[in-house]
Formats: C-alpha cells, structure tokens, sequence
C-alpha cells in the first residue's frame, strides 16, 4: 500500500530527473482520477502515476522525445463550446460537453449498434462481448445529429457511424440520408467491408444517400495478419470491397490499419504503396497504433507500445525515405487555415485545436508511382505563418469585400516565396493547386488536389495505462450517444462506452 505522502515525495524527486510537465490520469484497475507525471528519460518521453490502492504504474507516452517537443510547438488553444451539456466540469466523468473542454467537435462517431459480423481480438469496442444489444433508434440518431448541428459556436462538421459494424442496420442508407438532411459537409462511415464486398447495390445506395468517405478496416496486404487481429483471413473482402467502391462511384476510401508490434508493423511500407497503386479511389491512409484494453504486464506493454514517432522510424524504412518523420506535422499546425477561412467568411469556423500528441499527418504528392512529400517543394511553416498574419491583421483591411481581395491578392503574390519548384513533381502547378483550395475552401478545388495527393495520417488513442487528462480536454474526435451526451474518442471507450 502506498500512502499519499509517498506519492507526492516520488513525484518530487521526479521534478529533478528530466520533469516536462504534472498532469492527471486515471488509475487502470479502479478508474480514480490520480495525479500524473509526464518526464523524459533515455530519449523517451514516459508517463507515471501513483494509485494509493493499486500501485505504481508507468508507460511510453511518445517514443522519442526530440519530435514530442517539435509538436510541442504547434499547440493552439481553443474556446470549446458556447452551449457545454453539462458544467459540472468532473473530467473525465461528467463529459458532455463541459465548460472546461477546448475544442468543438470536430468529428462526432455514431455508434448505430453494437452487433457485428466478426469477432476481433483487437476490438475496443468489444462488440462481440457485451451481452446485450445497443441500437439506437432513428428517432435517436436523429436526436444525436441535431444536437451535434447545434453546437455553437461551431455546429459540428463531420459526422462518421461507428459500431459494432453499421451496416449490420438494414436502415443504414437512410441513416446516411439523414446526416445528409443535416447539412454535415462530411459524412463517413467506418466499416470492416464485408458487406460492401458483397454488394454493389449497397454500395451504389450509400453513394446515392450521401455518404461521402469509407472509413475501411485495413490491417496489411497479406491474409496473416488479419488472421491475427480478425480470426480469418479478410483480404480478400477488403480488395473486393474497394472493387465495388470504385464502381459504384464510392472514390474517398481511407485505409484504417490497426498497427500492432509482430502482427503489421512490417507492412507499413506495403500499404502505403498498395494505397498508391489505388488512389483513384484510395484517397488517405489512418494509422492507428493498437490500445490496450484489460489487465496488460508493465513488460508486455513496453515492447508492444507503438506510439506515433516509431510509426515515422517504419515509414522512413520502409519507404526508403522517400518520407520521414520532417514531413509530418500535428494536428493543430493547420490552425493558421481556419484563421483565413474564418477571415475570408466573416463567421466562425471549425478550428483543429486538438492537443499536439493525438494525431499526425501530411500529404504527399504522387507521380507516376513515385512519391513525394509536399513539404520537399512548399516551405510549409513559413506559409502557414504567412497565412496566419493575413487572417489575423483585420485592421490592415477596409470593409469586408475589399479585405478579401487583399487577402487573396497578398497571399498570391507571396506564394512563390515559400515554394521551390525545382523540387516539385513537374505535372504540378503548385500556386494554382492552393490558390484554387483556399479560394474555393471545398467542392472542386479540393477534388483537385486529392486527385494527385494521397493522405497519411495516424491517430494515437489512449487506454487506461497512457492516459493523459489535458489531452482528453483537448479532443476533437467524439462521440454522440442518446443520452444526450457529447464524449471525448478516448474517454467513451474507455469509461463511457455503453
């Protein structure tokens, strides 16, 4: 048993020892909130907490401590939500929203059910165990779509369903129907495929209804670990299900690999390649290193532990470094966007200020196979400096339509500063690509540029061993249920999932 004065001495000594920052946790056997220490040590940033019933507990917070403060940098706070459903401000057990969250929604998940048509080992939903059936009725979901559309000052966006699997509901094309009545700019849906490999019908209704992205359950490009991580070999239903994407004119799927040490993380290389090979309707990659849910040794989890530095180490080597860890930024590095779409719009507009940990991306431009990372042709910081000093610098413009001329005008004539054309894919006229995005924002501009880019991206979820409370605080991913609640990613699959 350790006392409370134990606790605060170790935490003390700490302080000395490579200290970043104190933060709060939860406690993975009893879900107490407990008090956190976030240090570096060997080259690696580690995470620390001290349960006064259970002991003492640590992990790898982010594997590499150099690019943990690069992302450091780019940390942007924001105002959360005006209309918080609740304002207890209990984190992490009274979310709601509450008034001590800092992001909107940025993306709200839909569980639509529970069931499922496989069994995974890895599912952190645990659909296949739960014992009974969530089903939310349409009467519900249609609840929980318009409290989203009612946040404020930002209605959220995007809206994806979740499961389980959503197409085990027979009424999921008119769910699709319905996000589309709501006026959600993206709407997607995550799924392991089975179905849509099975029909090409279903797949032409889900276009048809709206839906704009399949989120695809994605683990290789070979059956072993899939026999793995779903029990079976499912290859096969993922390429068939992209087959019939394709030509029922379903173009923006996104590759969700579950990445787990020993099972996948020697294809990441090979799925990126197969996404490129396929980016006529293979639009993005999401990496997502595993999260251990139950009762895990220390041991086992600190050689298992992938974290999104050692997911850059395999691109890097297994691309050969035609892209490394230089090429990708967090996620609230494009905030300086949301200035100048909120600028240009005169209202306010979603802005990713979720914590600089969680997630990662970039965009690299592809070329007759061969990949090049957009930031080896366009000096992006000093652009998005730029861009953020436009939108910001409201005094510089007179009247609302003048202003925007300006803007636009600036932003034109300063782009050739910040883009080396002797490094840029020859097919591609770089100033008119992201002159064409930020004038136009969304439609065809934006089909532009994902035709010749491919996304990759990764999102590192928490579980209860690496639990970080101010990134919970942060989250822009979550989920609606129908209760009337809005939860963060991390915290609904944790503590809070039904």
């Amino acid at each position: 048993m350790l006392t409370k004065n134990c606790s605060l001495l170790y935490s003390f000594d700490r302080k000395n020892q490579g200290f970043i920052k104190a933060t709060r946790s939860l406690c993975p056997d009893c879900l107490d909130v407990i008090d956190a220490t976030i240090f570096e040590e060997n080259g690696k940033i580690m995470l620390e907490k001290i349960c006064s019933k259970h002991g003492y507990f640590k992990d790898i917070y982010w594997s590499n401590a150099e690019v943990f403060r690069r992302f450091e940098r780019y940390r942007h706070n924001g105002e959360g939500v005006l209309n918080p459903n609740t304002l207890n401000g209990n984190c992490p057990r009274s979310c709601g929203l509450c008034e001590s969250h800092k992001t909107t929604t940025i993306l709200a998940n839909i569980d639509v059910t529970n069931r499922c048509n496989q069994s995974c080992p890895v599912c952190f939903a645990n659909a296949a165990a739960s014992g009974y059936l969530y089903e939310p009725s349409l009467d519900q979901i249609r609840g929980m779509m318009q409290m989203l559309r009612d946040e404020k000052p930002v209605p959220c966006p995007a809206i994806q369903f979740a499961g389980g699997e959503p197409t085990m509901r027979e009424d999921i094309v008119q769910i699709v129907k319905m996000a589309n009545e709501f006026k959600f700019t993206q709407i997607q849906m995550a799924t392991n495929g089975i179905k849509l490999a099975k029909s090409l019908k279903f797949c032409r209704d889900l276009n048809e209804a709206g839906l704009n992205t399949v989120y695809l359950q994605f683990d290789g490009v070979t059956d072993e670990p899939y026999r793995i991580t779903r029990g079976y070999n499912a290859l096969g239903h993922k390429i068939k299900a992209i087959e019939n994407c394709r030509a029922a004119g379903l173009t923006s799927i996104s590759l969700v690999p579950t990445l787990a040490k020993g099972v996948n993380d020697d294809q990441v290389g090979d799925i990126i390649r197969f996404a490129v090979d396929n980016m006529d309707t293979v639009k993005g990659i999401n990496f997502q290193p595993i999260s251990f849910t139950g009762r895990i040794h220390k041991e086992e989890r600190m050689e298992k532990r992938i974290t999104i530095p050692y997911l850059f180490d395999l691109i890097e080597e297994q691309t050969d470094g035609a892209i490394t860890a230089d090429d990708f930024y967090p996620v609230p590095f494009v905030v300086p966007i949301s200035h100048f779409v909120n600028a240009e719009e005169g209202v306010p507009n979603v802005e990713f200020t979720v914590h600089p940990h969680c997630g990662t991306g970039t965009y690299v431009y592809v070329e007759n196979g061969k990949m090049t990372p957009i930031t080896r042709f366009i000096d992006v910081e000093g652009l998005l400096e730029h861009i953020d000093e436009l939108a910001l610098s409201e005094d510089k413009w007179i009247g609302k339509s003048l202003g925007k001329i300006k803007r636009i005008g600036s932003l034109i004539s300063a782009l050739p500063k910040y883009i080396d054309t002797s490094k840029a894919p020859e097919s591609v006229d770089v100033k008119k690509l992201f002159v064409n995005v930020l004038m136009g924002g969304t439609g065809d501009a934006i089909k532009e540029f994902h035709r010749h880019t491919l996304f990759i991206g990764a999102m590192h979820f928490m579980d209860l061993y690496n639990m970080d409370l101010e990134r919970i605080q942060r989250c822009g991913v979550h989920y609606a249920t129908p209760d009337g609640r809005i939860i963060p990613f991390c915290t609904y699959n944790t503590i809070h999932r039904a």
